[in-house]
């Protein structure tokens, strides 16, 4: 084993010993290296990859929770442990609409 694949073997090992999700940090980084993929561009602009990111995975996230609530703010502000004006935040930001 050289010395790179036994770092990343190291890094893995104390990711998974300090994760309580195990399964499920391996599976959303399968997947993160193939959004990763899509999104990156080569150009000479400076990659705003970290913020496109983050943006997709809060807009489904506040998508999903407002599902699960029924279009309730409230709801699905306590769903994903924020408050409701933060919530209203960033959906305006996030350019998500709901119909309550």
């Amino acid at each position: 084993m050289d010395v790179q694949n036994f770092n990343k073997t190291i890094m893995d090992e104390a990711v998974q010993e300090t994760s309580s999700f195990p399964v499920v940090e391996d599976i959303i980084g399968r997947k993160l290296e193939d959004i990763v993929t899509l999104l990156h561009s080569k150009g000479t602009e400076k990659s705003r990859l970290y913020e496109e990111v983050l943006s997709i995975v809060e807009r489904s996230l506040i998508k999903i929770a407002l599902k699960r609530s029924n279009n309730v703010k409230t709801a699905a502000a306590d769903f994903l442990g924020i408050n409701r004006n933060t919530l209203h935040k960033k959906m305006g930001k996030l350019g998500i609409n709901c119909k309550k």
